[in-house]
């Protein structure tokens, strides 16, 4: 709990926070009778906006409606407080992304269960008139009893699209119907659509239309047939026919229901073992805890608002606020928090699920919850990835409040911004933050609407200099991009020509330009080849500037990643080559550059000359076939992690292999980040946490606890940063 929040609700005392987003507070409660319960809060500035009250009270009814067999049960309510609030039950097990994360892909005779009753529980939510519209796996809870559905914060009336934009998206990418994507209405039939994507997952341990940004997400659903590689015989033409993209032709929930399972046995009996251990331990864990209030923060750790009250952007949390959260599975599924089915989360095909340490993991030395930071249950352009970088004492990354420095030592939130920032729109030299601000989003296409760029005090968060305004371009602020700055120049992308709301329009031209941000003069403008138009994503997926050399991966029209080479100086192409074996998600942020040459992986290791693109060296001329992860260089060593060996060291002049890493614990190692180096240590990601990799001994001597799919290192507070879904954490950097 936070210094701030309330004792009690309604009588419920409240023990600890489950989560915290967007639209409200999910505490762990406990009634005066002793039931445990959750008890979601709407925040007090939404609770102003009747329409978010006619929502709550909706998601209320639906709640109910579902009943406490196929839903958490509503124990108690009150939408006309002044601060709306629900208590269900808390329930016990964990959501079907944990489930499937804990155990790899479900069997069959699981799958089939769970669909069974998810399909019999929608059957009753449809014979009241409501329907769901984002039915996902953090949507489904797991318990011994039965699967159970929560998170009906925009399920809706059949038919009722006042509470919705007109044309608007709501949802879940990867689990929309094709209606629903292009804003039509959202009838039962797209919640079986859903279901059979979620059963999908259950199955394979992916969603049948992939991953990635929400608009690629949302095009192949529309258009593209659903990958149901992986799915059992039996199960693909039923799954499949659900996916159909013609409501009319998918089976009724009832039919469905038939269709995957007879009804015989409990259903515990059909879940795999280690699912119901977990269970088992979830039951006991909820009764073990002492409720726990931390002290009002110190002055210097608040940051007002623009409205001018003071806000802190991150829950900083002891181990039981975090322990809990992941006992009680569903809080950050209610409160609509980035999940992997829905947004760009990192992944290697090679990866494996989780299996047993060979050692007992060790623990970071904090970890607190973040509001999400892709939260796609929203109308407008996804976010990216929050892409955390070192600023100066801190780390800055995105979050739903805005953007976010970090004390890299503690986990708390130095300043936040109000508004929601895009990665792309974003960049620092270390030291100084420069931004496209979040003005005017709406407009009329082809109304000129030029590009502002101004910068953001790294000590408060608060905006720095006036604003500069390019008036010649005409873009919404989401697809111009602010690549990289270093020197006091700034290099960023703008267009001009007519925009289109939904994308990048065939008409516009696009320029490379640089700035000098001291006297906001434009130093050079280089136009760039068309942009991919079906894209959501800016043109460039990572620049730095080395020297008097601007190094660029830029995505191109075909949807493939090239390399290229500028002088920074005058903008003048000094050279450019394909880089064929890497997707544009998965190098996204990613480019390791010294002042000699560019190290390339995802394919071959290998190191081109800065100079004029020439291949220096490569390491497929000893290593036929062999395939490496992204490449972190250092002190004149390259450390990337080859496939079925582990981490390899190479000299960076040469490429003369300097070691390899020992034992098995490497054949399994993740490929998906670059390594982290230390003093004494290399650290990159397994299959069981975070491996520490002695560089004297070239064994992985320990590994730790972490969710995170992203880590940097903060040399100056010797920390490294991990990120991963709505967690951070920070280990010790060696």
């Amino acid at each position: 709990m936070t210094h701030d929040d309330p004792a009690d609700i309604a009588g419920h005392r409240l023990l600890a926070r489950l989560g915290h987003g967007g639209m409200g507070t999910v505490y762990l409660a406990r009634t005066p009778g002793g039931r445990v319960l959750a008890l979601k809060t709407m925040h007090a500035a939404i609770a102003t906006d009747p329409a978010a009250r006619s929502r709550f009270h909706l998601e209320i009814d639906a709640a109910r409606i579902i009943g406490n067999h196929h839903g958490a049960q509503v124990v108690d309510a009150d939408p006309t407080a002044e601060t709306p609030w629900l208590a269900t039950e808390y329930v016990l097990g964990p959501p079907l992304d944990d489930a499937v994360g804990l155990c790899g892909p479900l069997p069959e005779t699981s799958v089939r269960a769970i669909g069974a009753a998810l399909a019999g529980a929608l059957t009753q939510l449809h014979a009241s008139d409501v329907v769901h519209r984002d039915l996902k796996p953090s949507n489904v809870m797991i318990t011994a009893y039965g699967p159970k559905i929560i998170d009906f914060g925009i399920a809706r009336a059949a038919g009722d699209d006042h509470l919705t934009r007109t044309g608007a998206a709501a949802g879940t990418p990867a689990y929309m119907s094709p209606e629903q994507a292009t804003g039509q209405e959202h009838t039962p039939a797209g919640d079986t659509f859903a279901l059979a994507g979620l059963l999908t997952y259950a199955a394979t341990g992916r969603p049948p239309f992939g991953t990635g940004q929400a608009a690629d997400l949302l095009y192949r659903i529309r258009y593209a047939e659903p990958d149901l590689t992986g799915l059992p015989p039996a199960l693909a033409p039923v799954i499949g026919r659900c996916l159909g993209k013609d409501p009319a032709e998918r089976p009724t929930t009832d039919e469905l229901a038939a269709q995957l399972h007879d009804g015989r046995g409990q259903f515990a009996d059909h879940l795999p073992a280690p699912l119901l251990t977990d269970i088992a331990r979830r039951a006991t864990d909820v009764w073990t805890h002492h409720p726990h209030r931390l002290p009002a923060p110190a002055a210097e750790a608040m940051s007002a608002g623009s409205d001018g009250m003071a806000r802190r952007s991150l829950l900083v949390g002891g181990s039981w606020a975090l322990g809990l959260a992941a006992a009680g599975g569903g809080a950050w599924a209610w409160l609509g928090a980035g999940d992997p089915e829905g947004g760009a989360r990192p992944s290697d095909k090679s990866t494996t699920f989780p299996v047993p340490s060979p050692e007992p993991l060790r623990d970071y030395l904090w970890q607190v919850q973040i509001p999400p930071v892709d939260d796609q249950t929203v109308e407008v352009f996804p976010a990216a990835e929050p892409m955390p970088v070192v600023l100066g004492d801190n780390v800055m990354l995105v979050t739903e409040d805005g953007l976010t420095a970090v004390d890299p030592t503690t986990g708390d939130s130095v300043w936040t911004t109000v508004k929601l920032e895009d990665a792309w729109r974003v960049t620092t030299d270390g030291h100084r933050i420069f931004r496209i601000p979040d003005i005017d989003y709406f407009g009329v296409e082809g109304q000129i609407k030029p590009l502002v760029v101004d910068s953001v005090n790294a000590s408060s968060g608060k905006p720095a200099t006036p604003r500069q305004t390019f008036k010649d371009f005409n873009i919404l602020h989401n697809q111009g991009q602010l690549i990289c700055c270093r020197d006091d120049m700034l290099y960023l992308t703008g267009g001009t020509g007519e925009f289109e709301r939904s994308g990048y329009a065939t008409g516009q031209t696009w320029y490379l330009v640089a700035v000098d941000m001291r006297t906001g003069a434009e130093r050079w403008r280089r136009r760039l080849q068309p942009h991919k138009k079906d894209t959501s994503r800016p043109h460039f997926l990572a620049g730095q500037v080395v020297g008097n050399l601007l190094v660029l991966l830029q995505e191109t029209a075909a949807g493939k990643v090239m390399l290229a080479v500028h002088e920074s100086r005058n903008g003048r192409p000094l050279w450019s080559s394909p880089f064929p074996d890497a997707e544009p998600d998965a190098v996204r942020g990613l480019l390791a550059v010294d002042d000699q040459h560019v190290y390339l992986g995802f394919g071959p290791l290998r190191a081109l000359r800065l100079s004029d693109g020439k291949e220096a060296w490569n390491l497929a001329a000893g290593r036929p076939g062999a395939s490496f992860g992204p490449p972190t260089v250092k002190d004149g060593v390259v450390y990337a992690v080859q496939a079925e060996l582990g981490l390899v060291a190479v000299g960076a002049a040469d490429g003369t292999v300097r070691w390899e890493e020992k034992g098995e614990a490497g054949t399994q190692a993740d490929r998906t980040d670059p390594p982290v180096v230390g003093d004494r240590f290399v650290y990159g990601k397994g299959p069981s946490g975070l491996r520490q990799i002695d560089i004297s001994t070239r064994t992985t001597v320990a590994t730790y606890k972490t969710s995170g799919t992203r880590f940097i290192a903060h040399e100056h507070a010797k920390m490294i940063f991990s990120l991963g879904g709505p967690l951070i954490a920070g280990y010790r950097l060696e």
